[in-house]
């Protein structure tokens, strides 16, 4: 098992005297799937090691597109909040206005 293609390529455990050919293809499964897991590792070392500046670019963009978005909510808000007529208050707080608990 020399290189990476080589396990892909050709069962390695093909011509061994002491295993059935079904010990060989399966030892051969297993040869693959370990090799798939070492350039998985391999991969996401990669990616984890370093920021991924396209992705950084992309989350700046919709960072600033939120804060747009908040600016615009909260003006929203605002506007809905004036337009609301004033209640006059006789006496005490609005909200005691409406309480309705019993005592």
């Amino acid at each position: 098992m020399s290189g990476t293609a080589d396990v892909f390529d050709a069962n390695p455990y093909e011509s061994h005297p002491s295993l059935t050919a079904l010990e060989a293809n399966v030892l051969w499964e297993y040869a693959k799937l370990s090799q798939h897991v070492k350039d998985l590792t391999v991969t996401t070392r990669q990616l984890s090691e370093g920021p991924d500046e396209n992705l950084i670019a992309r989350l700046r963009v919709l960072e600033r597109k939120m804060g747009l978005v908040l600016t615009l909510f909260k003006a929203s808000v605002w506007g809905v909040i004036n337009e609301q007529p004033v209640q006059e208050i006789e006496s005490g707080y609005a909200y005691a206005m409406a309480d309705t608990t019993q005592r």
